[in-house]
């Protein structure tokens, strides 16, 4: 089911009106709109702000939950406020920055050489990360293919996961992903007992978006795409925006 097809979430000011809720929000193509290069997103100067105001009318409960590592997050928003996932989910801290869990290691040299020389022979635009490496393939879609039989020969022979997004492949350690830090804040004293709601934009955001539904919640898929586990939908980050009065 694509997103045109779902219905748009209830106020979420009804639903904390009978009982607590949780939101976890990602960041590219959810709270900003996607651009040609990671690098060349359009922020808000007031956007962690907005987003710390939020937090507050909820209590403390929403957390970004990024493919982002938290470093880069803070690069374009500046000091982030909240309770925050870096890393597709694999770096949690809280709101006052304490980590929430292991920190993740990073990639092994090896794997970090084998990405810079495929990405120097094939003119791909290369995303070195605290806890990963991604390729990105929005200047050339057509070398998506090549990339993939890549990234999986190279993530089994290093015992690594794989994470998939619009034109961009990541390598990263093995962990349980946005889902994963879903029920990592859903287990500490400032989300307990609350309704998670994830909304995101990209295939690697149904792992958060199940997890929700698990835990008593749902997901909101934002942008044309199919999606498997979000019962609402929300065409773009702006329209993100005006749902949680942002």
């Amino acid at each position: 089911m694509t997103v045109s097809d779902l219905p748009p979430p209830p106020d979420p000011n009804a639903l904390f009106a009978e009982g607590p809720i949780a939101l976890f929000l990602d960041f590219d193509g959810t709270l900003v709109d996607i651009a040609p290069t990671p690098d060349s997103i359009e922020v808000p100067g007031d956007l962690a702000t907005r987003l710390a105001a939020l937090a507050a009318r909820y209590e403390g409960r929403v957390a970004l939950i990024s493919g982002r590592a938290i470093s880069d997050l803070e690069r374009h928003l500046g000091p982030v406020n909240i309770a925050c996932a870096g890393s597709h989910g694999s770096d949690c801290r809280a709101a006052d920055g304490q980590p929430i869990g292991e920190t993740p290691d990073g990639l092994p040299d090896q794997v970090l050489q084998a990405i810079a020389d495929f990405a120097a022979a094939n003119d791909v635009a290369r995303e070195d990360k605290p806890h990963g490496a991604a390729l990105h393939f929005r200047a050339n879609p057509s070398l998506e293919d090549v990339g993939v039989a890549f990234a999986t020969d190279l993530a089994a022979r290093h015992d690594l996961d794989i994470k998939r997004g619009k034109c961009v492949i990541e390598l990263v350690s093995r962990g349980d992903g946005k889902a994963g830090a879903v029920r990592a804040f859903m287990q500490t004293e400032a989300f307990k007992g609350a309704r998670p709601i994830f909304v995101g934009d990209d295939v690697t955001d149904e792992d958060g978006i199940r997890a929700a539904a698990e835990l008593g919640g749902f997901g909101v898929a934002v942008g044309e795409r199919p999606s498997e586990n979000a019962i609402y939908g929300l065409a773009r980050p702006a329209a993100v925006h005006h749902w949680l009065e942002l």
